[in-house]
């Protein structure tokens, strides 16, 4: 399997610990990992991955890892396997994620997800963690002045921003990437540009979403460096994968 996407960059270390690039790794595996760095979830359980018996639905699946810490996984699947890897390197974003999750399940009086739930799932699933020390880029990114953003601004996007994705479902396909795929951005006004205490602020941020309409859109491979082919200004004229704002 291939991890060379700059995506998995800060997931680099656990990536070689598991031998990603060889093929999944076993439960045992990842336990023993979970273990040896003391990862637990929001109620200070210890964090746990284990085969479930059936299909869980999705209330049942946050309930289950706030209840006990154990994280329904199905070892033979990248999809699982991969949400278990954030779970290793960012625990306290997808401790908090569980939690909220929990929170938002407990003021919901039907079967029907809200749009606080929402938000979660599509943080879970698709995040992105866009992190800056200008707060003047993430304004452009919003507004998806994605050439003003990735070409005009690139030596400051270099220099100033740091984009972590935190969606498993996102880094699934990045393993095998392609123009079109886009994640949804948790902003992170910082001066540093450092994965892990981005960790702490992202959890804390997670607190002012209530809607899927807060996390801006991201075409993940226009990304300078993420695709080699964005070295050219050509690239971000396709509005197919960068499209304007509505009304734009």
């Amino acid at each position: 399997m291939n991890f060379d996407h700059p995506a998995f960059a800060p997931y680099r270390a656990l990536i070689d610990a598991l031998g990603l690039a060889r093929g999944l790794p076993s439960l045992d595996a990842l336990n023993a990992l979970a273990a040896t760095r003391g990862t637990t979830q929001a109620r200070g359980l210890p964090l746990r991955f284990f085969v479930p018996d059936g299909r869980l639905s999705a209330r049942d699946y946050e309930t289950h890892i706030l209840h006990t810490g154990q994280v329904p996984t199905r070892a033979d699947t990248w999809h699982d396997v991969l949400n278990a890897l954030v779970w290793l390197r960012f625990p306290r974003f997808k401790a908090a994620l569980n939690a909220a999750h929990g929170e938002a399940l407990a003021g919901e009086t039907d079967t029907r997800r809200g749009r606080r739930r929402d938000a979660l799932t599509v943080l879970d699933e698709s995040g992105v963690w866009a992190i800056s020390r200008d707060p003047a880029l993430p304004e452009l990114l919003v507004g998806h002045e994605w050439h003003a953003l990735f070409w005009k601004a690139r030596p400051r996007v270099e220099a100033d921003m740091r984009f972590v994705v935190v969606g498993h479902a996102l880094l699934e396909k990045a393993l095998a990437a392609y123009p079109s795929m886009t994640g949804k951005c948790l902003i992170l006004i910082s001066d540093t540009l450092d994965p892990d205490a981005a960790d702490a602020q992202a959890a804390t941020a997670l607190a002012a979403i209530d809607t899927p309409r807060q996390l801006a859109p991201l075409p993940v491979q226009g990304i300078p460096g993420w695709d080699a082919a964005n070295a050219s200004d050509a690239y971000y004229a396709n509005p197919e994968i960068f499209r304007p704002a509505r009304g734009g």
